[in-house]
């Protein structure tokens, strides 16, 4: 099973950008591992900034498969860079603003930004700017054998794409996994 570090899709434009919200809350496994209580300090619960990565790279890697009608298998090759301006708590939302600063062949990079969205009165405040870039691997790992299958975007993702209104994104004849 996979996790998906993202609830909905908002926006999906095509070769140019993605915005996705996660919801965080209290009854995450592992938001109590971070940080629990001591015996100096009350628990202080907040996402890990990996698991932000990670949401911002499924958002990016939704618009760089959905650039190519979900035809590459698209993996997150490397982390360009990842800046935090603030902690993610329970009650916050995440709102992943995603856009392509290059795509081609061989697959992409991207540009994200995080903002923190207060549950009290809807303000926004940035938290995270992460820049990423993505292989598409049928193209760049010469000599190795895939499944034809797109293995890449399971049907959680599909799933995630329906239910937040770009079903139509997906090509008739995908094959998922």
């Amino acid at each position: 099973m996979r996790w998906i570090w993202i609830d909905r899709i908002l926006v999906l434009e095509k070769q140019h950008r993605c915005i996705a919200i996660k919801n965080i809350s209290l009854a995450e496994e592992v938001l109590r591992d971070h940080l629990p209580a001591t015996e100096c300090r009350p628990a202080f619960p907040v996402m890990p900034n990996t698991l932000v990565i990670e949401g911002m790279a499924q958002t990016a890697g939704i618009l760089v498969g959905a650039s190519n009608d979900f035809t590459e298998k698209v993996i997150l090759a490397k982390i360009a860079k990842a800046s935090f301006f603030e902690a993610a708590r329970p009650g916050f939302s995440l709102h992943f603003d995603a856009t392509i600063e290059r795509l081609d062949r061989q697959g992409a990079s991207t540009h994200g930004t995080v903002q923190l969205i207060d549950p009290e009165n809807g303000s926004r405040k940035p938290m995270a700017e992460i820049d990423l870039l993505f292989s598409h691997i049928d193209q760049n790992m010469a000599g190795l054998e895939f499944p034809d299958r797109n293995f890449v975007f399971t049907g959680q993702f599909m799933d995630l794409l329906r239910q937040s209104g770009f079903g139509g994104l997906i090509p008739e004849d995908f094959v998922e996994e």
